[in-house]
């Protein structure tokens, strides 16, 4: 709750403190209430009686552990928000969208939160809400700083980022083309053209420390897929370089595996490169199973061999019939 100015308030301003103060902490006690009001405990005793008056049913209990609270069927009034209380409020929805049960009842949710938004919340809400769904992180982003981000991709405006690339590394500025904001495997990235470095990076977003916008603006690259790119970037850089030719058509490959495991090539009408890293051989082998057909590995031979494990462990799954 903001700091209170007694100095200046009217009797109105007093009691609807004290509503507030009453309504977030129930069992709030009289002194603490005078307290915060600045005035005298009798004083803030008169502007429980001022709710009192105007309908509002405040129950009180006497003695040491007693205080005021909001009695049954009081009506709260309308949810108001700061920018950052709501824009916090929809990235925790966006992210637990695909934890919650019921076709639609997120978003239905969401388009009523936005509705009652003034203009200022609503559109940076909004960009925010259509960046994508997963699961939450425990620590997440800044919501005003993934709202510039999102919305100066959205509209082409080249920053100047602060940035670590690990929270113990130094503090380095950067210059980039932001090309967009996206939710994947648990965590916000941005996905941009580093000027700074001359190429593609894709950074996360609570490394971020500091965003400002340029006079500079830039147009991203036709036909960008954010969504592929960042799946492609994150398949790339592990411990273990890998290639997999299956036995089958790319579009049924794709059906079947994420895009974070590689990058399809394909060689045929039935026949599908996958080329990408990991640091978790055992499950590389275990995702591959999904695609339901044969496959070769060509890199690395500690993939050969999982798959291998892997294969006695189905075998051993029940006798032959």
């Amino acid at each position: 709750m903001p700091e209170f100015r007694a100095d200046d308030a009217s009797p109105t301003a007093r009691a609807l403190v004290a509503l507030e103060l009453i309504q977030d902490r129930p069992g709030v006690t009289g002194e603490r209430l005078a307290e915060r009001l600045g005035v005298t405990s009798r004083a803030a005793r008169r502007y429980v009686g001022i709710l009192r008056q105007a309908g509002i049913p405040v129950e009180s209990s006497p003695g040491r552990h007693g205080g005021y609270r909001l009695g049954r069927g009081f009506r709260v009034p309308p949810l108001m928000f700061s920018t950052d209380e709501a824009l916090a409020l929809v990235m925790a929805a966006v992210r637990g969208r695909g934890a919650v049960g019921g076709d639609g009842v997120v978003d239905a949710a969401l388009d009523k939160i936005v509705r009652a938004l003034p203009a200022a919340l609503a559109e940076p809400a909004e960009v925010l809400r259509r960046i994508g769904s997963g699961q939450p992180e425990p620590d997440g982003p800044d919501p005003r700083l993934a709202s510039d981000l999102a919305r100066a991709a959205r509209d082409g405006v080249r920053l100047r980022l602060g940035y670590r690339s690990r929270p113990e590394s130094e503090r380095r500025e950067m210059v980039v083309d932001p090309w967009g904001v996206n939710l994947r495997h648990d965590r916000w990235y941005l996905l941009c053209w580093s000027h700074s470095a001359e190429a593609r990076r894709v950074l996360r977003l609570d490394r971020v420390e500091s965003c400002t916008p340029l006079s500079e603006r830039f147009e991203p690259p036709a036909g960008l897929d954010v969504v592929a790119t960042v799946d492609e970037h994150l398949s790339e850089g592990w411990e273990h370089p890998v290639s997999v030719v299956l036995e089958a058509p790319l579009d049924e490959v794709a059906a079947c595996l994420p895009r974070s495991l590689g990058r399809l090539e394909e060689l045929g009408p039935r026949r599908t490169r996958l080329v990408g890293s990991t640091d978790d051989l055992e499950q590389y082998a275990w995702r591959l199973l999904r695609v339901g057909a044969a496959f070769t590995v060509e890199a690395p031979d500690e993939l050969v061999t999982a798959c291998h494990r892997l294969g006695q462990i189905l075998m051993s799954a029940g006798p032959q019939r």
